[in-house]
């Protein structure tokens, strides 16, 4: 009987790969299969009725009450051209909270208003199973967050040219699983803040220094799910 089970569980998996199956079915899958106890909706986020066509993926962080680092986290993919969440999780930002990008600076301690761009994925091992760019981190890779630095708001490897920068792989291990958030980057602007990223957090009543952070096992889902052909971004909004 467990041979049997183990058989036709198999056959049912491939046979939910193949095309013969509608999205819809596939769909309940994902939503029931990998995150039943979060739940699926399809009442979409007024933050994204207004998404460019293309985007097929995207991550919504907004606080759970005004003025506190204390955040709600959850992920959107596109099916027949429709917006389904299979995600819904805590989530901390930064401990001033959110700031419009325009009055963001550097060492603030907030989040930044927007949409963004997600990628490329990075951690410390030397692959990690998602559809992102991934980045090895080593302990020679930096992240520049000094204004006068050419190397503003970089990564990079090597002894940067920077009075002040931040390491990558840290012994807290925050950044063992990581998302680089788009933010200040095209073009960078001097002290408009640096290192905005998705990342592992301590706890959940540990808010961040400006970055989005939530549990790893969660984290590493997300991951899983990042595809970057699907152009995915994060929303931050209040």
């Amino acid at each position: 009987m467990v041979t049997g089970t183990i058989i036709e569980n198999s056959l049912w998996k491939q046979f939910l790969k193949t095309a013969v199956v509608p999205t819809i079915y596939r769909l309940f899958i994902l939503c029931f299969g990998l995150l039943a106890a979060q739940g699926c909706s399809t009442v979409t986020p007024q933050a994204l009725q207004g998404l460019n066509g293309s985007i097929g993926q995207a991550i919504v962080v907004h606080p759970t009450k005004k003025n506190s680092y204390q955040a709600q986290l959850s992920a959107w993919e596109k099916q027949n051209n429709r917006l389904y969440r299979w995600m819904r999780v805590s989530a901390v930002i930064g401990k001033n909270g959110l700031a419009p990008a325009h009055e963001k600076k550097e060492g603030d301690g907030k989040t930044p208003l927007g949409i963004y761009p997600l990628g490329p994925a990075f951690g410390y091992a030397s692959s990690m199973n998602t559809a992102l760019d991934y980045r090895q981190v080593t302990d020679n890779d930096f992240w520049v967050d000094d204004p006068q630095s050419m190397q503003y708001n970089q990564w990079i490897r090597g002894t940067p040219r920077a009075n002040s920068f931040e390491k990558m792989k840290r012994p807290d291990n925050l950044y063992q699983y990581g998302v680089v958030i788009g933010y200040n980057s095209h073009p960078v602007v001097p002290g408009a803040g640096s290192a905005i990223f998705i990342h592992v957090w301590r706890e959940v009543d540990n808010p961040t220094a400006g970055c989005v952070a939530l549990s790893q096992r969660y984290l590493r889902k997300i991951l899983c799910w990042l595809d970057k052909h699907h152009q995915p971004v994060i929303v931050i909004q209040e």
